[in-house]
């Protein structure tokens, strides 16, 4: 495999046992969920953390205050494995299409499925509210409410943004890395004025806009894990059935296609899995941006360029990336307030990016 073809540079480990680092990032991962649960507004003490998930699992009795199991079960533990899950399946999504596009700085939203969630996101935020009184009784009739409108309404802007990007890329039959890449860049563009066209109509939606749009696991729960689930299970079993593809492409499109893959009908399986994963994180979450390029990179570095070890690490990987941002977003401000994990992410991922693109 020379350097002009291979995607991955033939530096990265390739055959060593891998298990110690796969046992070490399950252990943090499960390791991060109860602990991830202690800071906060209101700090809570180990002990009591622990003893409210033994009372939640039947394991001990309830504790005095019975308080202490619905705040640490129903409001933290829901919102930490929220994070854990899109963590896990941004990053999976990530290295799925650096590894499609061959493109090291690709990342979940290099299609485009951010901008389609925020446009969807926006119209439901700034137009729910009418909608949902123009129905009148038949929209407590269906259970429709302006809240429960954002969500859905983002799911069906970031899969409509996949959907349009892959047709536009799509030539004489094909899919090339190219196209699809440029496609994305100008559903992202048009997407992205239509929010700025509503934003610039209805002022009184900007600051939910904006604030939905940095991405954040603020007030999200239980209720939200379905919405997520039914994205992110498809998108895994792509994944599950593609990492072969994956390590194929990576070959080069001729080198490819003369193994007998066919490579057209391949990314387009592997694109819309990885963009469904992506859009229902985004859904759930807002748009947070990064964890699917830097994560990938670090673990090619431990796990080698191999898709199938590389997936599965990603999956832990981002889950303790994106639980710990999380934490750093409820804790590092004062009085209750928080900061978007889009910003922390960005924060963390925007140098490491330039790094990136100066290497590059």
């Amino acid at each position: 495999m020379s350097k002009s073809t291979a995607f991955f540079p033939s530096s990265f480990p390739q055959s060593r046992s891998l298990w110690p680092v796969f046992v070490g990032l399950a252990v943090l991962w499960l390791v991060s969920l109860p602990l991830a649960c202690l800071p906060g507004p209101v700090p809570l003490s180990a002990r009591g953390v622990f003893r409210a998930l033994a009372a939640f699992a039947g394991l001990v009795p309830t504790p005095d205050d019975p308080a202490l199991v619905q705040v640490v079960v129903r409001i933290r533990l829901a919102r930490v494995c929220l994070a854990a899950l899109c963590g896990g399946a941004l990053a999976m999504a990530g290295a799925a299409l650096q590894g499609v596009l061959r493109n090291p700085l690709a990342d979940p939203f290099t299609l485009g499925i951010s901008a389609g969630a925020a446009c969807g996101a926006s119209m439901a935020i700034a137009l729910g509210g009418p909608l949902v009184a123009a129905l009148g009784g038949a929209a407590g009739w269906m259970g429709l409410s302006h809240a429960g409108l954002v969500a859905p309404a983002a799911l069906l802007g970031a899969l409509a943004a996949l959907g349009g990007a892959l047709w536009l890329g799509r030539g004489d039959g094909a899919f090339s890395r190219e196209s699809v890449i440029l496609a994305g860049i100008a559903v992202a563009a048009f997407l992205g004025a239509l929010v700025a066209l509503v934003k610039a109509l209805n002022e009184e939606s900007v600051t939910s806009i904006v604030f939905w749009i940095m991405g954040s696991f603020q007030g999200r729960g239980w209720n939200s894990l379905p919405l997520l689930l039914a994205t992110f299970v498809p998108g895994l079993l792509t994944m599950g059935m593609g990492w072969r593809a994956l390590d194929v492409l990576a070959l080069g499109d001729e080198q490819a296609a003369q193994t007998g893959l066919d490579v057209g009908r391949a990314r387009l399986w592997l694109l819309a899995g990885a963009s469904c994963m992506t859009a229902g994180c985004v859904a759930v979450a807002g748009v947070i941006g990064f964890v699917g390029l830097v994560v990938p990179h670090v673990l090619r570095m431990l796990l080698g360029w191999g898709h199938g070890p590389l997936l599965v690490g990603a999956f832990f990987g981002g889950g303790v990336l994106l639980v710990w941002a999380d934490v750093l977003a409820r804790c590092v401000l004062s009085g209750g307030q928080e900061l978007p994990v889009g910003v922390v992410t960005a924060l963390l991922g925007g140098p490491f990016f330039a790094l990136l693109v100066r290497r590059r």
